[in-house]
């Protein structure tokens, strides 16, 4: 066995099957397939299912996946911790965020970390709620994550770094029902028709609450892809609570983005594994979290 044949196992399981996986390791697909079959010869077990072109995972290889990560991760981190003798000139940073963080405080961190380690890059992994990001650091798929969550981050299986809190506001349409300027009461959006993310997000959990609380109001979309949210408020389907990263991107798009009082906020940290991280996570992580002070204070 070696990490050149884990690094394949990991990417027939993270591109969901050999096809794919032969396609982003610019491999050959039989060649894949050899390599795999020799690894699960050295385990004595077989790692995958094959069920026509899909690859299903058997139970040796569920548990194969952490310990496989955690290998190819030692790895790399002996290589970047030699390389950064001379200094951070190459490497790369892999970063679990959510779609709202994505756009503040992201865009922000990365602005500022690749303005000291122009060479390193920063690859960033979508994940949608807090818990698809805890578990991609946590099983080693990604460095650290940026989640929010209506608590502060609980440090449980992963080590959490205070960023920033978050506001929710309101995305309407320039002709909307509600004046601009003015903030609108969370029981004026009764009767609204919401555009909503999925269950286990904050912004879905804000409107859920609503409710809860005896607001009600109509479901007009629901959607995975955040990118949609505001050309649909524009298109008059109906309004969206988001955060406030949203503000800026949205008002130059042409929508109204307006206060909800009592004003609710997400809490926003940086996550990362706890075990060693590479000299380009640290360092990510030390300009993100200094930055995160500026913007809090």
């Amino acid at each position: 066995m070696d990490v050149r044949q884990l690094e394949y196992f990991l990417a027939v399981v993270d591109h969901g099957g050999f096809n794919r996986a032969a396609s982003a390791l610019y491999l050959a697909q039989p060649s894949l397939s050899q390599a795999i079959r020799a690894l699960e010869r050295d385990l004595g077990s077989e790692l995958f299912h094959r069920i026509g072109r899909k690859a299903v995972l058997t139970e040796a290889g569920t548990a194969l996946i952490e310990p496989a990560r955690a290998a190819v991760r030692s790895l790399e981190m002996a290589r970047a911790t030699v390389e950064s003798v001379h200094g951070l000139r190459s490497g790369r940073v892999d970063i679990a965020a959510m779609p709202s963080q994505s756009i503040e405080p992201l865009t922000g961190m990365i602005r500022r970390f690749a303005e000291r380690h122009p060479q390193v890059c920063v690859a960033v992994q979508a994940a949608f709620t807090p818990k698809d990001v805890t578990e991609t650091v946590r099983t080693g798929k990604a460095e650290l994550g940026l989640v929010a969550s209506p608590a502060p981050f609980p440090a449980t299986d992963v080590r959490p770094y205070p960023v920033m809190e978050q506001k929710f506001v309101l995305l309407t349409p320039p002709d909307g029902p509600f004046p601009p300027g003015a903030p609108v009461r969370r029981e004026q959006l009764a009767g609204q028709r919401l555009i909503v993310g999925q269950q286990g997000t904050g912004m879905r959990q804000y409107v859920d609450d609503l409710r809860a609380a005896g607001v009600e109001w109509t479901l007009a979309v629901q959607s995975e892809h955040r990118i949609a949210l505001v050309p649909l408020v524009l298109g008059g389907v109906g309004l969206a609570v988001v955060t406030d990263s949203w503000r800026d991107f949205a008002e130059r798009a042409g929508a109204l983005v307006l206060d909800i009082e009592p004003a609710t906020t997400l809490h926003v940290a940086l996550l990362s594994r706890k075990t060693g991280l590479t000299p380009a996570a640290r360092a990510f992580l030390a300009s993100a979290t200094e930055g995160a002070g500026r913007q809090a204070g």
